[in-house]
């Protein structure tokens, strides 16, 4: 229950943040916690040292007859949200890794099919260069690209100092993504702006991918191209193509030889 509320805490600390950059009502509806003024009142007194529940505040406002006090909406500008939430380039190019799970990378990229597109997000391990999450949709959203890193978390181990390098979109800027990798204990990075060489790693992928089987296909639908990246990532990327930066060996089989080593 400590942890939970600790988590509801953080939210919480999220939204007033970023109260003049996003819909109060939004933020609470996208991070699923009530949107009511119990919980900055409870921030405050636990900065004083008085210990409560968020819903114990809230009885006792409800039984005061007490309301947070709203100030009119903030109207904001894309031009005033363009620098919302961007991280440090930690990672400034420096791909040098000693074991997994010490540097992530990830970027999106899109794929042709019969009249538009779609988007494919992946997440990669510096050090074998095996991709650990990858998501296919048809809009580049939050859900893609959460969905890549739930998929990267739910196969490896969040290590503490494990950084994750992205570029600096929206999408990897949107509140629910922040808090995911807070979450995590992920440390993230970005790219300068409109400097694709910070993650080089990804671009090389994603360059290989096209020329070694998206160009050679005509997609109609998300399932060919779903089936397609299946077995491109995980049947041949990862366990069959050999990478210069793993000695010529495949990522599968590079990381076996480290836990071997390690053993």
């Amino acid at each position: 229950d400590g942890v939970l509320q600790q988590t509801k805490l953080v939210r919480y600390a999220l939204i007033e943040s970023l109260r003049n950059e996003h819909s109060i009502v939004k933020m609470c509806r996208w991070l699923k916690v009530s949107r009511s003024g119990a919980p900055r009142l409870t921030l405050e007194l636990h900065g004083r040292g008085f210990f409560c529940s968020v819903n114990h505040v809230a009885k006792l406002m409800a039984g005061a007859g007490l309301k947070a006090r709203n100030g009119r909406r903030y109207k904001y500008s894309p031009a005033g949200t363009a620098k919302n939430n961007i991280a440090p380039n930690l990672l400034d190019r420096d791909v040098k890794v000693s074991k997994p799970n010490e540097k992530w990378v990830s970027d999106i990229t899109y794929i042709p099919i019969r009249g538009g597109h779609l988007y494919l997000a992946v997440i990669m391990d510096l050090f074998s260069r095996k991709i650990i999450g990858w998501s296919l949709n048809k809009t580049m959203t939050t859900t893609l690209i959460s969905d890549a890193l739930h998929m990267a978390i739910s196969s490896r181990q969040c290590d503490p100092g494990l950084l994750l390098h992205l570029d600096q979109g929206v999408q990897y800027r949107s509140s629910g993504y922040v808090l995911a990798m807070h979450d995590e204990g992920i440390t993230p990075s970005m790219s300068r702006k409109g400097n694709c060489w910070d993650n080089a790693a990804m671009e090389s992928f994603f360059s290989r991918l096209k020329v070694e089987e998206v160009f050679a296909q005509s997609y109609v639908n998300l399932d060919e191209v779903y089936s397609s990246a299946f077995e491109y990532i995980e049947l041949f990327y990862n366990r069959v193509r050999k990478h210069s930066a793993n000695d010529y060996s495949s990522p599968a089989e590079y990381e076996k030889y480290y836990y071997e080593e390690c053993a």
